[in-house]
């Protein structure tokens, strides 16, 4: 760990509180100055770090970057050792962690941004990423299934993520099948896998899961084209109960969905979350139609153990409906 990163740490933990240069260059062993430059380095980098005369440095309350540090105080301990980067930029956090897996990168990788500029969703559409209003993270795996088992991670995805918004802000988060986490009657959440598969074998060599949540209505908010489908999880500034600051609430999203979505992958083949994945999907029992060619229009009457949607079309027959065939709308 980095000389900066250790006194990021221990300004964290004292956050709102003046810790005198003396101290932290005690503490760390090192000189004054250096304990200056990398403060230096901190304020550059956008880290909201007071100084005062005879008084010290201090991280202060209204600091809303994220950071590694103030995502993993609200890990599990046995996540603690996931490798995390987060960044304030990103094209896409899947791209990097796919980046990353093409370079030989071992799972456990977590990459997070604070905004994407090429956020991407299911069916080749953009995901809109702003700034400062929501988090982006993609979870890097090298899991020992077949591609087909792949759908498993985004259900187990989209449990997760609905946990962690409950979780964090009380709201009920309910699922529409396959890959979106509903609050408020809006899309708050949304999830997308991609994976490379061996030919050979048919099995992965990898799998990447992007989550992104819109956590507050983005400044101007939501483009014309998104406005009646997205929402926000909190519905209006400071709309936070005693959950925190904005800076709080996006560390403990964060921190929520590694959590539980880890916890999941490493029991996937159990299939726990799948009881919790059918109780929670709000289409069942109403009419759809896909959106494939032709249209098939049905009672969505059942999600079957392989995560599959059942639909009885209007003429009784029933067809199971993969999340790679197709995406669906209420009629």
């Amino acid at each position: 760990m980095s000389l900066k990163e250790q006194i990021f740490n221990l300004l964290e933990q004292q956050k709102g509180k003046y810790i005198s240069g003396a101290d932290l260059a005690a503490a760390l062993h090192v000189s004054r100055n250096a304990v200056w430059k990398a403060v230096k380095h901190l304020q550059e980098e956008g880290y909201a770090i007071t100084a005062g005369t005879n008084r010290g440095y201090c991280l202060t309350t209204e600091n809303d970057i994220l950071s590694v540090q103030s995502i993993s105080k609200y890990l599990r301990p046995e996540f603690c050792d996931l490798q995390i980067e987060v960044y304030d930029s990103l094209d896409s956090t899947n791209h990097k962690a796919k980046e990353y897996a093409a370079a030989g990168k071992p799972e456990g990788m977590i990459i997070i941004a604070q905004t994407q500029t090429a956020g991407r969703g299911r069916m080749g559409r953009s995901f809109y990423s702003p700034r400062m209003s929501g988090v982006y993270i993609s979870f890097l795996f090298r899991p020992h299934f077949q591609a087909q088992d792949a759908l498993f991670l985004t259900t187990a995805a989209a449990v997760a993520a609905a946990e962690t918004i409950e979780e964090v802000s009380g709201y009920r988060a309910d699922i529409k099948w396959v890959n979106d986490v509903f609050c408020h009657g809006k899309k708050v959440c949304g999830i997308l896998t991609e994976t490379s598969v061996n030919v050979e074998n048919s099995m992965l060599e990898y799998a990447v899961t992007g989550i992104g949540f819109n956590i507050r209505e983005p400044e101007g908010g939501f483009p014309d084209d998104i406005q009646n489908i997205a929402g926000p999880i909190f519905l209006k500034c400071g709309d936070h109960g005693d959950t925190g600051t904005d800076s709080e609430v996006r560390c403990r999203i964060a921190a929520g969905i590694i959590n539980h979505f880890w916890y999941y992958y490493q029991h996937l083949t159990e299939r726990t979350f799948m009881p919790e994945y059918k109780r929670r999907s709000f289409l069942l029992g109403k009419k759809i139609q896909t959106r494939s060619e032709p249209p098939l229009v049905g009672t969505a009457v059942a999600i079957d153990d392989n995560g599959y949607l059942i639909l009885q079309t209007e003429n009784g027959e029933q067809v199971a409906l993969s999340s790679g065939e197709v995406s669906v709308r209420m009629v």
